[in-house]
């Protein structure tokens, strides 16, 4: 009898970091799967954080959203389709359609372009 307790003990043992790797590696799938952001549209009214509002150390495309009687800033991660539409908003204000993804870094909301067209 002594023998099936210590067995079982033991058992339980070598188990334990299997089942806290499976357990480790679901919750990492589902991070993965969560994190993964989904392709929004913004229609708002695209310009530059430092020369239109006056925010930014440097050039940056922002596009601002009316949203629920707000206004929210999205500011435009640094790709490629950013810098080639910023000579359209650096120099004043155009409304703009943004097709990317968003995220929150810090406080300040941010897209990712895929795309930005004149509205």
């Amino acid at each position: 009898m002594l023998r099936v307790s210590c067995y079982r003990f033991v058992e339980t043992l070598t188990d334990l970091p299997m089942k806290k790797a499976i357990i480790t590696l679901i919750a990492l799938v589902g991070l993965a799967f969560g994190a993964q952001a989904a392709d929004v549209t913004l229609k708002g009214t695209g310009t530059c954080a430092k020369c239109g509002l006056g925010e930014s150390g440097g050039c940056q495309n922002v596009v601002q959203v009316k949203k629920d009687g707000k206004t929210v800033t999205y500011y435009m991660e640094k790709n490629e389709v950013a810098k080639k539409f910023h000579k359209n908003v650096c120099s004043g204000t155009t409304p703009v359609t943004v097709k990317g993804t968003v995220t929150k870094k810090g406080k300040k909301m941010v897209v990712t372009a895929k795309s930005i067209t004149k509205s």
